[in-house]
C-alpha cells in the first residue's frame, strides 16, 4: 500500500470573496489569488488546509493533552481520530490504528485512513516530531452509530471545515455528524 503525507500547509487560510466569475456562489482565493468555487469537489492541499485551520486546543484529544499541551504550532497534535473519521466521511474506505511509541514507551494509538483505491492518507502523521514511531498497525471498519468518545469534538471539526470547504456529505455510516 502507498501511504500519502502532504507537507504541512504553510499559506494562510483563503480569503472568501463575495462573487467571482460572474456567480452567485461564493469563492476562495487559492494560494496564487485564483478564485476557487467552495465545496466540493476539492483538493487535498484545501482539505489540509481547512484542517490546519480547524484544529485547535478546543478539539485536541484530552489523552495527548496529558502528555503534552496542544500548541499552534504543531495543530495536528491529538487529532489523528476525529481527523480520520471527517477523513472517512469524505472518501470512504477503513481506517487504520497502530501503536506510537516514545522510545521504549508506549504512548497511545494512531489513526488515518485507508481508501477504497488502497491509498493510506495519514494528514496528521506530521503531530510526531520527537521521534515516536508508529507500529503494530491494523485495518479496521468504522463502528456504525454515535461516537462513544469524542462525539462534541468530531461535530466541532466538521463544523469548522465546512466554514472553510462549504456543506461536508454525512458521515458514511449515515449517523447525523452531530452528538
Amino acid at each position: 500500500m502507498t501511504r500519502m503525507t502532504p507537507e504541512p500547509a504553510v499559506t494562510p487560510e483563503p480569503a472568501v470573496i463575495p462573487e467571482a466569475a460572474g456567480t452567485a456562489e461564493p469563492v476562495a482565493a487559492g494560494p496564487a489569488g485564483n478564485a476557487v468555487p467552495s465545496g466540493p469537489p476539492w483538493t487535498l492541499a484545501a482539505i489540509d488546509q481547512a484542517l490546519h485551520a480547524s484544529w485547535a486546543a478546543d478539539t485536541c484529544s484530552p489523552d495527548d493533552v496529558e502528555r503534552a499541551p496542544w500548541q499552534p504550532d504543531n495543530p495536528a497534535w491529538g487529532h489523528c481520530d476525529i481527523t480520520e473519521l471527517v477523513v472517512n466521511d469524505l472518501f470512504g474506505g477503513d481506517l487504520i490504528v497502530g501503536e506510537v511509541h516514545d522510545g521504549a514507551e508506549r504512548a497511545g494509538h494512531h489513526w488515518w485512513n485507508l481508501l477504497p483505491s488502497g491509498l493510506e492518507l495519514d494528514l496528521t502523521r506530521e503531530q510526531f516530531r520527537r521521534g515516536q514511531s508508529v507500529g503494530a498497525a491494523r485495518t479496521v471498519r468504522r463502528p456504525p452509530g454515535p461516537l462513544p468518545r469524542r462525539g462534541a469534538e468530531y461535530a466541532l471539526l466538521r463544523k469548522r471545515l465546512t466554514e472553510h470547504l462549504g456543506p461536508l456529505p454525512e458521515p458514511a455510516d449515515g449517523t447525523p455528524p452531530h452528538p
